[in-house]
C-alpha cells in the first residue's frame, strides 16, 4: 500500500522528537508492529490508535489530521487569482497571496511550489513597476524629456502605454496560471527573480 500523508507526518514528528519506533510504541502504549504499519502506510490510525499516537507526539489528533496535505485545486486557483489584488495597489499582489500561502502552507498539495512561483513573479513585477515610477519621477524632477518625445514620436500620454502593458501582462499570467492550477497543471510564472526557493 502507498504511504499516506498522515503516515509521513507521524514519521516526521517522531524523527523531529528524536524517538525511535520502539520508543514511540512504548510512549503511545501500542505495539511496535502497529507503529511500523502506520508509518509504512499499511494502515491508517483511527480512534484510540490516533489519540495514543497524537498524545505520544505532543499534538492533538485534529492537528495530525489537519497536517495531512490534501489536493485542493480550488484553493490553488484562488491563490493565483488573489494576485490580481495588484490592481488596487502593486504590493497587494504580493501581500494577499503571501497571506493565503502562509495560511495553508503544508496543508495543500503543490501549494509550496505554486505559492513560491506566484510570489517570486509578483515581487519581481513590483520591483519593475516601482523602478518605472522612480524613473518617471526622476525624469519629471530633472526635466528630462523621454527619447520618444524628443524624436516627436508621441506625447506624455503615450508613456502610459508601457505601465498599461505591464499591468495587462501580469493579469494575463495570473488568469492563465489560475486556469492551469484548476486543471492540475504546474504554474509557469516567467521571467521572475527566484527570491523564494
Amino acid at each position: 500500500m502507498k504511504e499516506t500523508d498522515l503516515s509521513k507526518k507521524i514519521k516526521e514528528l517522531r524523527i523531529r522528537l528524536g524517538l525511535s519506533q520502539d520508543q514511540l510504541a512504548t510512549a503511545s502504549q501500542l505495539n511496535l508492529r502497529t507503529v511500523q504499519r502506520v508509518e509504512n502506510g499499511e494502515t491508517e490510525p483511527r480512534g484510540d490508535t490516533l489519540k495514543r499516537l497524537a498524545n505520544a507526539l505532543n499534538v492533538t489528533p485534529n492537528d495530525l489530521i489537519e497536517w495531512t496535505e490534501k489536493e485542493d485545486r480550488g484553493f490553488l486557483t484562488f491563490l493565483n487569482l488573489s494576485a490580481l489584488a495588484f490592481f488596487a495597489f502593486p504590493l497587494l499582489g504580493v501581500i494577499v497571496p503571501l497571506a493565503l500561502y502562509m495560511l495553508k502552507k503544508d496543508k495543500i498539495k503543490h501549494i509550496d511550489y505554486t505559492g513560491k512561483k506566484i510570489l517570486n513573479f509578483q515581487i519581481s513585477w513590483c520591483l519593475l513597476i516601482f523602478a518605472g515610477y522612480i524613473l518617471f519621477i526622476v525624469m519629471f524632477v530633472f526635466h528630462i524629456t523621454p527619447i520618444h518625445m524628443t524624436l516627436g514620436i508621441g506625447s506624455l500620454e503615450s508613456a502610459m502605454i508601457v505601465p498599461s502593458i505591464f499591468y495587462l501582462s501580469n493579469a494575463c499570467f495570473v488568469v492563465v496560471n489560475a486556469f492551469r492550477s484548476y486543471q492540475g497543471k504546474p504554474v509557469v510564472y516567467k521571467p521572475a527573480i527566484p527570491f523564494l526557493r
